[in-house]
């Protein structure tokens, strides 16, 4: 087992990568938000909900792969052999499937043409490899090879989406964009998937496909939750709304986004800790992480409408520290999920689903606007936090070959 020390310096390592590929993540939403009109931003942010949808596949392989090099070392590059077989099947399925939902998904989201979903498409299939790469960097514990392939996404998301803003200020303009960049983060990890001898011992594919299956499943769960209500928002609301909603949900995601390093180092201390203690002192960053981002939204809003956009969405002012609960609560989930995917405990998608009808039947029974949507998800992100927490946890299970 790794030393404290070393967890503690691949903590900051990963942070300070994570950190630079939110920022760039956040940057393009920056700067999407003053290229386009909201009615337009609103667009974009859907379509961003559907890529984070469509990467669970992606988080499920990372999730099993991490797991299994984590707890297994001395079958590394075996698993790694069985990883990659998996990746190339899944990454083609998930763009395929993502590019054929364009027939329903352009009319729901109020789109003007078919190709913003079809291009979503094609940025699934390497942004499914680099899951694969993130997982064996995490599960070997290669922090240097993980921060570049977590700036490798942020930068491509950045400049490929940019450069295509700015041939054409459009969603279609932007997706071409990031459907180009997202092939650089699988780029930046390729050595790790290139020059391992599987041995003797080869790994079936069956066990593994079950695994990221059954993990994918937990994560689809997590992020139709976590990415609802800006499609909610898209359908329900006028397109000035909807993009005034769009705005709130830049700090959110923020909100979301910049603790997740702690699940990412401490996934493979979670995976092989046989006390609460690693549970505990994960969640516990998490939420310290969350309570400042709250806590400088609500005293310094003004501040934050210039990180969502500025003036022209200057009406969700007072209402940004609601986002950031929202967030915040989303981050701790987030958390938990991983955890217990590091445990092999798949029965806590049954809790997420419930909270995804408990949202549901909030949005359209009720008929929320602005504030009771973004008051509704932090609500039921909040009590599902809490109740995953003091479920009690089922045994471990070990991997099977």
């Amino acid at each position: 087992m790794r030393s404290a020390r070393t967890t503690m310096t691949g903590g900051t390592l990963v942070a300070a990568g994570m950190m630079g590929m939110n920022i760039a993540v956040y940057g393009f939403n920056v700067v999407s938000a003053r290229l386009l009109v909201p009615k337009e931003f609103g667009a974009l942010t859907a379509l961003f909900g559907i890529i984070l949808v469509g990467t669970v596949s992606a988080l499920g392989l990372q999730a099993v792969t991490a797991r299994r090099i984590a707890v297994d070392p001395d079958h590394a590059d075996e698993i790694i052999s069985a990883t990659l077989r998996v990746t190339l099947m899944v990454a083609g399925l998930v763009g395929l499937v993502v590019a054929v939902a364009t027939l329903g998904l352009t009319p729901a989201l109020k789109l003007g043409s078919y190709w913003p979903v079809v291009l979503c498409g094609a940025a699934l299939v390497p942004l499914t490899i680099m899951g694969a790469q993130c997982g064996i960097a995490q599960g070997l514990e290669r922090w240097g090879a993980l921060t570049a392939i977590y700036l490798g996404n942020g930068i491509g998301r950045l400049v490929g989406g940019t450069i295509g803003l700015a041939v054409s200020a459009t969603p279609t303009g932007a997706m071409v964009g990031l459907a180009v960049g997202s092939w650089l983060p699988v780029l930046a990890g390729a050595r790790l998937m290139m020059g391992r001898s599987p041995g003797t011992a080869v790994i079936s594919r069956r066990p593994l496909l079950r695994e990221a299956l059954l993990s994918t499943h937990a994560l689809l769960a997590y992020f139709v939750l976590s990415n609802m209500d800006s499609l909610i928002a898209r359908n329900r609301f006028d397109e000035h709304d909807s993009g005034l909603y769009a705005s709130g949900l830049i700090l959110a995601k923020a909100a979301l986004f910049f603790p997740q390093f702690v699940s990412v180092v401490l996934f493979p201390n979670l995976a092989r800790a046989t006390t609460h203690h690693a549970r505990l002192r994960a969640v516990s960053l998490v939420v310290a992480f969350g309570s400042v981002a709250v806590a400088a939204t609500a005293v310094l809003p003004k501040v934050a409408l210039i990180l969502v956009g500025g003036d022209q969405y200057a009406e969700i002012t007072d209402r940004l520290w609601l986002f950031a609960v929202a967030g915040s609560s989303l981050a701790v989930v987030h958390l938990l999920v991983f955890d217990a995917l590091a445990r092999h405990a798949h029965g806590i998608v049954v809790m997420i689903w419930a909270a995804v009808a408990a949202v549901l039947a909030s949005a359209y029974g009720l008929g929320v606007g602005i504030t009771g949507l973004v008051i509704t998800m932090a609500t039921v992100s909040a009590v599902l936090a809490l109740v995953v927490y003091l479920a009690p946890l089922p045994s471990r299970e070990p991997p099977q070959h």
